[in-house]
């Protein structure tokens, strides 16, 4: 599969290093292109860079992987004014903290700009947004661990294309995860949401994993 990203952090490295591992071919796409080259080189011979304007001509599907304050301007330089995203399967791993958040006091973790999500979907337009990867830091995906106390790592996906969803839950299975349906992408604000309350108990010390029971326990009986 050909697979590009917009970004070329921290998450279209993690990502990125483990699709190319897959076999999928990678293009890797970015404001800086110095930034863009040094990653692909990073990534191997099934990894190549090039500006943002040809990412959605490359890809089959498009990882969007940069700060949630950056994904308009972003996609709107790779050219989604002029419909470069029609009909593409467009991943939105971006969140929506504060810049600020992670410097400040861990109880001060809020959402800095409505649903990314849909600002996605508005501006890449007649993009299969789907929205997936955001709730994990990208050293989960670098790491080798997949499973916690034998419970696979799950990633919830959020789109309205049954392809584009079947397509992302394919792209969960090569990294080692397993893809849950979440819902609609009007559901993403919810995990946008979570993920930001969850990354408040994670810096303060906080277990959040405690905070929810596994599933044969979670169900209350009536009265």
């Amino acid at each position: 599969m050909r697979i590009a990203t917009i970004g070329a952090g921290a998450m279209a490295e993690a990502l990125g290093a483990g699709w190319a591992e897959a076999g999928h071919e990678v293009l890797v796409t970015a404001r800086s292109p110095q930034r863009a080259a040094a990653l692909a080189a990073r990534l191997g011979g099934r990894a190549a860079a090039a500006s943002l304007r040809d990412a959605a001509a490359f890809g089959e599907v498009i990882l969007l992987a940069v700060p949630g304050e950056a994904a308009t301007d972003a996609l709107t330089a790779a050219g989604a004014a002029d419909g470069a995203f029609d009909h593409r399967l467009l991943i939105d791993c971006t969140n929506a903290f504060a810049a600020e958040a992670f410097t400040a006091a861990p109880n001060s973790f809020t959402l800095a700009i409505d649903t990314v999500a849909a600002r996605v979907a508005k501006v890449a337009v007649g993009a299969r947004v789907v929205k997936a990867f955001s709730m994990l830091a990208a050293e989960i995906w670098r790491g080798g661990e997949r499973s916690y106390d034998a419970r696979p790592l799950t990633v919830p996906l959020c789109g309205d294309d049954p392809d584009a969803l079947a397509t992302v839950a394919t792209l969960v299975r090569d990294l080692g995860g397993h893809p849950v349906d979440a819902g609609g992408l009007d559901r993403a604000q919810y995990v946008e949401a979570m993920t930001a309350f969850v990354m408040g108990l994670w810096f303060a010390g906080h277990d959040a994993r405690a905070t929810l029971p596994p599933l044969e326990s979670a169900f209350a009986h009536p009265d």
